[in-house]
């Protein structure tokens, strides 16, 4: 207010009580000083559940999986939660080692049409599927040629033979017009 900066009408009201009773120190601010309280540890166990294990060996095998989480779909399950629930299933069962439930769990989602891919390496491939789905499209092509290549060799001479055949068997006319 000495300054000018704020007007006399425009004063706190606490400014008033201030003036008339200043305090014995003068206030400065100055943080306080707490004891240092050493950090205890806390002594709580990780928890880890078995499906926690299997999503974790899922994701280092298996990556994120085929498709992306739609997170906009409240029924949405993602792969892996798939791949647990086919694992309890299988597990659950008692028909599996526990060293070979693992493949057998991806060989049974392949079944189901779910197919899961490796981290850099081919999709994983089931015992029972038709010879067809392992075939390549080079090899494919290759035995297409092949075949057409010796269907083409057999025609040309089948198709002279039925010529001479059919000049043989019917006679000769003259080429006089019937009148």
């Amino acid at each position: 207010m000495r300054a000018g900066v704020v007007k006399e009408k425009d004063k706190p009201i606490w400014y008033d009580v201030y003036a008339a009773f200043p305090p014995k120190r003068n206030p400065l601010y100055v943080k306080p000083h707490w004891k240092r309280v050493q950090k205890t540890e806390d002594n709580v166990p990780e928890i880890f559940y078995k499906e926690d294990v299997i999503r974790a060996k899922f994701y280092e095998t298996y990556g994120n999986g085929p498709k992306v989480f739609d997170l906009s779909r409240s029924t949405f399950v993602s792969t892996c939660q798939r791949f647990v629930e086919k694992y309890n299933e299988l597990e659950s069962s008692g028909g599996f080692e526990e060293e070979t439930l693992f493949e057998e769990t991806s060989k049974a989602l392949l079944a189901e049409g779910i197919l899961l891919r490796r981290r850099g390496g081919p999709a994983v491939a089931a015992e029972h599927r038709h010879p067809v789905l392992g075939m390549k499209l080079t090899d494919m092509l290759a035995e297409e040629q092949q075949a057409n290549a010796t269907a083409d060799e057999t025609t040309p001479t089948t198709a002279v033979q039925e010529q001479t055949q059919t000049q043989t068997e019917t006679p000769a006319t003259d080429d006089k017009p019937l009148s």
